[in-house]
């Protein structure tokens, strides 16, 4: 059982690029930041920091492209900014705490993460959040559990992909499709442990 700690930021754009950034304080393979971006087409990317990180998300989550080289999540006063393999720049503006997130915050963290109250709120959260699941099968036979604790809103973006701006802020809209679970369609930070059963 391996477990991921930090945030996870998912946000659409009106170019149809929806990008989910995890920045994670605890892992198994230290601090670090990564980025999972599909484009319009349905194109999926994964920019990670290290071969190691590369090899281990590939294997939990789906690709069409993996990029290796630096990812940078840097939290400021007014928000996230990320910058990646020379790809990506993308500034994120985080606004206040959203009703969901008080809500998350109402469970002693130590419950909040666990697998096992996660299985028990994803037939919850498959009918309040659009796309999203609390527990699910990931690739290579792996399993997988997100324990949430708080939530607060992205309230704007801009930056750049591959040289192309990126637009304006937008749901994620379509879900993702890495994995068994997308981001909520609102743009937002999420807190969360990941737990992962190889």
């Amino acid at each position: 059982m391996l477990r991921f700690t930090g945030e996870i930021a998912g946000a659409g754009t009106t170019s149809g690029v929806r990008l989910v950034v995890g920045r994670w304080r605890e892992s198994p393979f230290g601090a670090f930041a990564d980025v999972m971006l599909q484009d319009a087409t349905g194109h999926r990317t994964l920019l990670a920091p290290t071969d190691e990180v590369a090899e281990f998300v590939s294997a939990t989550y789906v690709f069409d492209e993996v990029v290796v080289g630096p990812v940078v999540a840097e939290v400021g006063s007014g928000g996230w900014r990320v910058r990646a393999a020379d790809l990506l720049d993308v500034a994120l503006e985080v606004g206040g705490r959203m009703p969901l997130g008080w809500v998350l915050r109402i469970p002693p963290a130590r419950l909040a993460t666990s697998p096992l109250w996660a299985a028990a709120l994803d037939p919850v959260a498959r009918v309040v959040l659009r796309g999203v699941r609390t527990r699910g099968s990931a690739a290579g036979g792996r399993s997988e559990w997100y324990g949430a604790v708080d939530q607060h809103r992205v309230a704007g973006l801009r930056g750049t992909w591959r040289g192309s701006d990126l637009g304006a802020l937008a749901p994620v809209d379509p879900p993702c499709s890495f994995g068994f679970s997308s981001t909520p369609t609102t743009p937002s930070v999420t807190s969360v442990t990941t737990t992962i059963r190889l």
